[in-house]
């Protein structure tokens, strides 16, 4: 009998194998990989202060609805991963801090400490912390570039059962409601298309595109700055008031028409 002399592999010696390729693969993918949205997107483009002032503005004004660490209590929402965009939208609008819990935040005057440095700061803090859609660039929001009558259309296909065709807002549900545009900054429409604040869904780049969204713009800006050609626009609501200011209006005018006449066939035989 021919003895063959073989080596055993250790039983652990796969698992090694799996755990250096693992550690190999990894060690490349941080070095050629770009840095990405979901990374400490602040401190990777070297905003460490903002961070760190951001934080100490998050634990002063609103640690106290979302937690210390971000994830959230019974009075507000976890904001891990609502990046950037959202902090933007919500504080540059007034609309956060809230003054007080409620079905919906209203947009409102923003508190004295609110300016642009704040706001950025503790965008970069909230990015920290688990990342999420960033503030658009100029170039992504002006309404020059984009198409108005293309916008238009998507507007009507997705937004106009809540906004109405002109953006002028409807109620909803439960004491929430679908605001109006008019105050709105294109800087604000698209924050809150990417990030769906409150009871408005999010529309990601694969639903509707950068460019359709600056499109959407386009539209908004343009149709709040026509004028009503009738006169008065009764808040552009639609046709529900229209018609019911005709219908009040119209049997006003019969009623006293109906007394006029009365008056004057009692004149006549008096």
């Amino acid at each position: 009998m021919n003895r063959i002399t073989a080596r055993r592999r250790h039983p652990l010696a796969r698992y090694a194998v799996l755990l250096f390729a693992l550690a190999l693969l990894g060690g490349v993918y941080t070095v050629a990989a770009p840095a990405g949205q979901s990374a400490d997107a602040a401190i990777a483009s070297g905003k460490v202060d903002d961070v760190a002032a951001g934080k100490k503005l998050f634990e002063q004004s609103c640690a106290s609805c979302h937690g210390l660490n971000l994830e959230g209590t019974k009075t507000g929402p976890t904001l891990v991963g609502v990046g950037a965009a959202a902090v933007d939208f919500q504080v540059s609008s007034g609309r956060m801090p809230a003054a007080q819990p409620g079905a919906q935040a209203p947009r409102k005057q923003k508190y004295p400490w609110v300016n642009e440095t704040t706001i950025r700061q503790l965008a970069a803090y909230v990015q920290s912390k688990g990342g999420g859609p960033a503030v658009p660039s100029d170039d992504a929001v002006d309404p020059a570039k984009g198409n108005s009558a293309k916008g238009g259309e998507l507007f009507r296909a997705n937004c106009i059962q809540c906004h109405n065709f002109v953006g002028a807002g409807g109620a909803l549900t439960e004491g929430k409601y679908a605001p109006d545009l008019n105050s709105s900054t294109p800087k604000q429409i698209y924050e809150a298309m990417v990030t769906g604040p409150q009871a408005m869904p999010p529309f990601n780049d694969s639903t509707i595109t950068p460019e359709q969204k600056r499109d959407m713009i386009a539209y908004i800006v343009e149709v709040r700055g026509q004028k009503d050609p009738g006169g008065f626009g009764l808040g552009r609501i639609g046709p529900v008031t229209e018609g019911l200011a005709l219908w009040v209006v119209g049997i006003s005018l019969l009623v006293l028409a109906a007394i006029w006449i009365t008056a004057k066939r009692r004149q006549k035989k008096s």
